[in-house]
Formats: structure tokens, sequence, C-alpha cells
């Protein structure tokens, strides 16, 4: 079997060596990460300049661009001629709950993955202690991929994982939940003189959503299992728009 890993925290973070060693004894593992961390990165793809990759080892590739980039590079010419079995993206530092999926480098790595028709799972680890013991969600990587091996996934899926601080208790198939943050821009000057910001802010909480990922992880202590769709159409509103009337245009 061959595994492709990738992430969003940089080729070189612990969570995705923890990853790749963890794989190493049940797969041939292929390793193209970003050359930094490109966290919150989203979908991007690099379309306005090139990209510069070096290696860093045995099948292993460095890429100053996006985690998308960096499956793209390795889907598109690394592992052209022998695409992957699965792709694994992660582990990251930090959960990737709710929306959070929308913003994360780490899932977009796995959707890219899903778009080549290739089972994709992102992993992370949603401490809440900060302690970032990737060792055992390593180890229930390990055994999720055995099982996906045993019972494979349909081509293009993709599963989004949290793993809470350990041991692990045991896991849940979830959808997603709804968290909140602290909306902030917080104004400075730098030394010259010159206004700049950031923008964010720590999470506030999450709602109390039986079923969800948040409810799951943070409530019960469980790793969190999400199937993914990347089908973003609003079918229950395609529906209701049925009688949609615009004046002079005739719908179709």
């Amino acid at each position: 079997m061959r595994v492709l890993v990738s992430n969003d925290d940089g080729h070189d973070s612990p969570g995705i060596r923890a990853l790749a060693a963890a794989l190493e004894p049940i797969a041939e593992v292929w390793m193209v990460a970003p050359d930094r961390e490109q966290s919150a990165a989203s979908h991007a793809i690099s379309l306005h300049r090139p990209l510069r990759v070096h290696a860093v080892g045995e099948r292993r590739w460095a890429v100053d661009g996006t985690p998308t980039d960096c499956i793209y590079v390795a889907m598109n010419h690394f592992m052209k001629d022998a695409r992957p079995d699965l792709v694994v993206s992660g582990i990251n530092k930090g959960a990737n709950l709710a929306d959070d999926v929308t913003y994360s480098g780490t899932v977009a790595a796995a959707m890219e993955g899903a778009l080549f028709k290739v089972p994709s799972i992102a992993f992370s680890l949603a401490s809440r202690t900060r302690t970032w013991d990737f060792p055992h969600a390593a180890a229930f990587a390990r055994k999720l991929v055995d099982s996906v091996v045993a019972r494979p996934l349909p081509k293009g899926a993709l599963l989004n994982v949290n793993v809470p601080d350990g041991p692990v208790k045991g896991f849940a198939l979830t959808k997603l939940g709804k968290r909140s943050y602290g909306q902030v821009v917080d104004e400075r000057v730098d030394p010259r003189g010159r206004r700049y910001y950031w923008i964010g802010g720590d999470e506030q909480g999450h709602e109390n959503l039986a079923g969800s990922d948040c409810n799951a992880t943070y409530d019960l202590g469980l790793v969190s299992i999400t199937p993914l769709n990347l089908d973003l159409t609003h079918h229950k509103l395609l529906d209701e728009l049925r009688g949609l009337r615009i004046e002079g245009h005739e719908g179709r």
C-alpha cells in the first residue's frame, strides 16, 4: 500500500513525523508537505508564482507552497506513475472541528486528495491541555488506517478525525458541530508609525449539538470521525427555489 502524507504545520513538525512513523510498518510512505507552517491556508493553490521543492529524505519533499500545492505536485509529478492508495494529512497541532474545516490547511490537503478520487483522511490533535502528545493520536491513526485497508473506503471518500487528549477511550461517527471564537481585530503601530492588524481570537465555546464532532471530542472525550462531502450544493434550498421568477427571464 502506498500512502501520501502531508499537513499544514510543515514537513518537520512533530505531528507529521509521528504520523509517518506510525504508518511506515504497514505502508510505503511518501511525504510531500509545506516547508513552513501553512495553518489556515484553506484550499488555496498557487497559480501566480513558481513553487520551489527540495528533497528532505527518501520519498520526502518540502514545498514552499500550500497544503493543496503539495498534494497537487505529488499527484501530478512525484507519484504520477503510481498514485497513492490513501492520502493522510496531519497530525495537526490543534482541533479541526465544526466550521474549522473551511479554513484548515490540514483538511484541505485531504480534500485535494479526495478530488483526485483517492480516499483521504485528515487527523488533528484536539488537545485542550496543549501538551501535544502526538504518539497516542498516531497510534489511533494507524489503527484507523488498518481498518480502512481491511474495509476500503469508496474512491474520493473524505474523513475528518479529531483525537482528544489521551488515552483514547473510543470513537464516535459524527456530524460537524458549531463552535465560536472571539472576533478580534487587534490594531497596532509598527516602529515606522504604520498601522497593522492581527485578526482572530480564542475559542469561546461550542453549541451542545447531539452527535456533533465538538460534543464527541470535548464533552465525551471520544475520537470524532466525520465524513465530509465536497458537494457544496444546498439541495434543500435548490428545491425551494424551483418556483423562482425573475422578470424578463425564463427559468429552466
